[in-house]
């Protein structure tokens, strides 16, 4: 996933209202930036922290500037980040339509955004004829508390949490049914934050017991792109 034109970058003033950031660019004017990743975000929202945005030439939009990538210290390291949950379906889609994926060889290109199970939309629809169609639930990852592992989620999600319902029970009807958790950062590792939501947890373990299969990816995460590198081991 390529960014169409050069990111800008800032110090974080504060994130605010889940969607909202205040940045101070480079240039020293302040701006107001849309935060899409409704996560709590732990260990990115350090106050002076290093991020960048992008902008977007429409009119109609009421903030033009999109936080894309935030660089933390965990105490390891430090690392790029990508923030912005709604581009990991376009780097999963690349990555899919690239052949990455051994798993869905001989699919045709994936639908987006299909509706399925109750009034929910799969972010991926693979399908081919003689072969199970196979729906993709995609989940951004950007939380890590301990060197070179990723977790998910960073809070509660009971979307989540129903989505994982909803893939059992499309395995359940004959289809195959994939979580795809897309690493917007290093690591080596991924594991469910259990202690930060359970009921995730659990319900992980009950659809991976129904048939759902897991994949856990890493990024390469730069100022000009995110793409997917290499998988990692889901641990725990």
């Amino acid at each position: 996933m390529r960014f169409s034109q050069p990111l800008i970058s800032g110090l974080l003033l504060k994130r605010y209202k889940r969607f909202l950031a205040d940045i101070e660019l480079d240039t020293g004017e302040v701006v107001t930036a849309h935060c899409a990743n409704p996560g709590a975000m732990l260990g990115l929202v350090a106050t002076g922290s290093r991020v960048w945005l992008s902008k977007s030439d429409s009119a109609t939009r009421k903030l033009a500037h999109s936080w894309e990538i935030a660089q933390a210290d965990f105490g390891w390291g430090s690392r790029l980040v990508g923030v912005n949950t709604a581009r990991a379906n376009a780097i999963a889609t690349e990555a899919v339509e690239a052949g990455f994926f051994a798993e869905f060889e001989g699919y045709a290109p994936p639908r987006r955004e299909v509706k399925y199970g109750a009034n929910s939309r799969v972010d991926l629809l693979l399908e081919s004829e003689g072969k199970p169609p196979c729906y993709v639930e995609i989940k951004s990852v950007t939380l890590t508390r301990r060197a070179e592992l990723a977790e998910f989620p960073d809070s509660v999600t009971t979307r989540g949490a129903k989505h994982l319902v909803e893939l059992g029970d499309m395995v359940a009807r004959g289809a195959r049914a994939v979580m795809l958790y897309v690493i917007q950062m290093e690591a080596e590792r991924f594991a469910l934050a259990a202690d930060i939501d359970r009921k995730y947890a659990e319900a992980f373990a009950l659809a991976k017991k129904r048939g759902v299969e897991a994949i856990a990816v890493v990024c390469d995460v730069g100022l000009e792109e995110i793409v997917v590198a290499r998988r990692v081991e889901m641990v725990g």
